[in-house]
């Protein structure tokens, strides 16, 4: 398959409208390109950007009249030199920063052609899975990291890599969430009737739907929380259209 996972409605493909008072957000698009040895390419902000030497997943602005997937490609072959030939979406999140917020629009890219360059200026670093959580990344960017821990289609409750509850995970529970990253993430279920924010308290590292909500509500949804959500009762390529990272397919 080549191109891109492309679907019906997507409110973020040209450009996510936010609230009547509410400032539109920095629309990013970036991808996560892996070697062979299944490491994770990183860039670091040239001087004379915003957040100038930070480390990132590569990508950039979404232009007027670009689908995400349009800005993907182009994002890398004039900032790596790289083309694109396969690639579907993995998560959507925001980060307010104290001048601007950011609507980060991450993608995996399993399929491409040529070598990374920064022909930007910046600096580049291909970085172990295992090494993500001690890479310094930016902010915005740190939720890619648990979501690239999260299998797509989630069909059991409990795994090596996570544990799905009714609550957040306390910080005395017990369980062994270390600073490198490397524990258990913990998952909520997430329902109609529960404020989305107080869901994801502290020890929450994915939100999983128990019921299906309609495409805005969905969306709205994604945009509203900072890690990664499972939607119920769609298909996987709407679930991603939506800013989901995957479906609920556990009965």
């Amino acid at each position: 398959m080549s191109g891109s996972v492309q679907d019906r409605a997507d409110p973020a493909d040209r450009g996510l409208a936010s609230g009547p008072r509410r400032r539109r957000p920095i629309h990013v698009v970036a991808g996560v390109l892996t070697d062979g040895a299944d490491r994770v390419l990183l860039a670091q902000r040239p001087e004379g950007k915003h957040l100038a030497g930070g480390w990132e997943f590569p990508g950039g602005k979404l232009e007027p009249g670009e689908t995400r997937y349009e800005a993907l490609v182009r994002e890398f072959k004039e900032e790596l030199g790289v083309e694109v030939v396969t690639a579907r979406p993995l998560i959507r999140a925001r980060h307010q920063y104290p001048t601007r917020e950011i609507l980060l629009d991450v993608w995996v890219v399993s399929e491409y052609r040529g070598e990374p360059a920064g022909l930007d200026g910046q600096a580049l670093r291909w970085c172990a899975r295992a090494d993500l959580p001690a890479a310094k990344l930016l902010p915005a960017d740190r939720p890619i990291v648990t979501a690239l821990r999260l299998p797509a289609r989630l069909t059991q409750a409990w795994s090596a890599q996570y544990g799905l509850g009714e609550s957040a995970a306390s910080p005395d529970s017990g369980d062994e969430r270390g600073a490198a990253g490397s524990a258990q993430l913990h998952g909520v279920y997430w329902h109609r009737d529960r404020q989305a924010l107080a869901a994801v308290a502290p020890g929450t590292d994915f939100l999983v739907l128990r019921e299906p909500l309609d495409a805005a509500e969905l969306t709205a949804l994604c945009d509203a929380v900072q890690v990664p959500v499972y939607a119920n009762g769609i298909s996987l390529q709407a679930a991603w259209s939506a800013g989901c990272i995957g479906v609920n397919e556990l009965s």
